[in-house]
């Protein structure tokens, strides 16, 4: 386990200096894949809450690393289960055995599926590793090198979460998004923002609850070419709080004033029953404890990252959030979206997340 001293830079109250000296304290340059560190969660996408198309796995098909290279590549649960009506029909049980086989998330059925012709069974096979209690830190400037997914509706993200949920359960605890987005060629919202893999944004989460999730406040982003380049996203992590960079570009500064974050999210006024879960804490709480890395790439899903009114170059969204057979709506409408992400070429590696390294200076 490493403590990251503090940066040598000032971050103060909407202000942030950086400094031109720093010293690398770990990195993972993926000269192989470490299993030592790396775990695999096995579970259906559903397990996230996120009610996403995908299950996660540890195949080297969907997580491998080469020439110095971790891939995380999205591929179709058919060309493994090939008897016919398996996603409509079977029983689907990732329970297992071994400490590195067993099942890591049985929330909303994580674990355990039977597929039917409405309720089918995940149809993308994809992978989410996490350093968990094999790594974990606290304070430094994250320095990450990867290459965003193309084909759409790909969902591909690098993040943090609370190695002990000192403060409760998710948002309490925080979650740190270093970099997130969309795997679409032609993707926008009403407004004419982009939103397909021209844009990364980077994010927190926060709150005393569910409900009170403030994460619109802590987050941005910029539009760029993700999908065809590798580029640096940037986390400087301090006790006074968190300034997120692409490229050297700020898009993402939780600076908050002395009240932290819970006067940040004005809950005195929004809910004055509630006691500050952070009132212990130092004065960036929840982001004052140990993280812990992930890396994933997610499919689709009901939450509303891939909203009902946005406007996809490819054709329109083949599922609603609020339909009862979502997945079944997005498997159906693979005519459209499977072209876009050219497994069929490169090892299916254009559709893949690609990760060059992640280090942490002080």
């Amino acid at each position: 386990m490493l403590l990251v001293t503090t940066l040598v830079a000032v971050l103060a109250l909407g202000h942030c200096e950086k400094s031109s000296k720093q010293n690398l304290v770990w990195s993972e340059e993926f000269d192989e894949f470490n299993l030592a560190l790396w775990k695999h969660e096995l579970t259906f996408g559903s397990s996230s809450g996120n009610w996403e198309f995908q299950r996660y796995g540890n195949n080297r098909t969907n997580s491998y690393v080469k020439d110095g290279v971790l891939y995380i590549k999205p591929t179709l649960t058919i060309d493994q289960f090939t008897e016919p009506g398996f996603l409509e029909s079977a029983r689907w049980d990732l329970w297992g055995g071994s400490p590195e086989g067993t099942c890591t998330g049985n929330f909303q059925w994580g674990c355990e599926q039977w597929g039917n012709p409405v309720n089918i069974l995940p149809p993308i096979q994809s992978a989410r590793i996490r350093s968990g209690n094999r790594f974990m830190f606290k304070y430094g400037r994250i320095e990450v090198r990867a290459q965003m997914p193309r084909g759409d509706w790909l969902w591909p993200a690098i993040w943090m979460m609370p190695a002990y949920e000192e403060y409760g359960g998710w948002p309490t605890s925080g979650e740190i998004d270093i970099v997130e987005a969309r795997g679409n060629l032609d993707l926008a919202d009403v407004n004419g923002n982009r939103l397909g893999n021209d844009h990364a944004a980077s994010t927190l989460h926060w709150g005393p609850f569910f409900e009170g999730n403030r994460w619109w406040l802590t987050s941005g982003g910029r539009e760029d070419d993700f999908g065809h380049s590798f580029h640096i996203y940037e986390m400087d992590w301090t006790e006074f709080g968190l300034v997120a960079s692409i490229d050297g570009i700020p898009v993402m500064q939780a600076l908050p004033g002395p009240g932290g974050f819970w006067e940040l999210g004005g809950y005195d006024q929004d809910y004055p029953g509630i006691s500050n879960p952070w009132r212990f804490g130092d004065f960036a709480a929840p982001f004052d404890k140990e993280f812990y890395f992930v890396m994933n790439v997610a499919v689709g899903g009901t939450n509303g990252y891939f909203g009902d009114d946005l406007i996809n170059g490819n054709g329109p969204k083949p599922w609603h959030n609020l339909s009862p057979q979502a997945m079944l709506d997005f498997w159906n409408g693979r005519d459209d979206w499977l072209p876009t992400w050219n497994l069929d070429e490169n090892d299916g590696e254009d559709a893949a997340m690609k990760v060059d390294y992640i280090r942490i200076y002080n």
